[in-house]
């Protein structure tokens, strides 16, 4: 099954949250080829990258964000956890891992302790390279209708980053060095 039939299989006859979808996922899977593209060296899978890029988000189906046409149940904050559960469903595992490791730069266990977030303690830290890339490509962009194909400089995503705990300015600043 295609990344699009997914996306129109979850969404259903919500256009609006499809069109945010599908509009933010492009971005983050655009951003995302051209950093492999420019770092060969580094031997990324571009073809997972494309699927996952456009999966990473899927999760928000689920979620209760009216702003972005959400109307599920979940708290936001699961949106990547409630995607793992639903790429895991469909039989895409490594998709599955981009979903749940994407939020922030990604959660450990002390930063979900240390906010008392809705999730299990577990470590949802990217690990291989395709994960980080496509975490660090998600930085710079919203999925507030407003705010939906403007991409935010690094300096901003450090500014909104660095509201939470954790480390995350710092790997996004690693990542940066990586993948910029």
């Amino acid at each position: 099954m295609s990344y699009c039939s997914l996306i129109d299989k979850y969404c259903g006859d919500n256009a609006p949250l499809r069109h945010i979808l599908l509009t933010h996922s492009c971005l983050v899977c655009h951003k995302a080829l051209l950093a492999a593209e420019r770092h060969p060296e580094l031997h990324l899978d571009t073809a997972f990258i494309e699927e996952a890029a456009m999966l990473h988000d899927i999760g928000v189906v689920l979620c209760d964000a009216p702003g972005i046409s959400c109307f599920g149940t979940e708290p936001y904050i699961r949106h990547g956890l409630m995607g793992a559960e639903i790429l895991r469903k469909e039989g895409l595992e490594r998709h599955a891992r981009v979903a749940e490791r994407h939020t922030g730069t990604g959660l450990t266990i002390e930063s979900i302790r240390l906010q008392n977030l809705p999730l299990p303690l577990q470590d949802f830290s990217p690990e291989t390279m395709e994960e980080k890339l496509i975490c660090w490509a998600d930085k710079f962009f919203s999925k507030t209708p407003s705010k939906l194909t403007l991409e935010k400089t690094s300096e901003q995503v450090i500014a909104m980053l660095s509201r939470f705990p954790d480390g995350n300015v710092e790997r996004f600043r690693e990542w940066s060095l990586l993948f910029d």
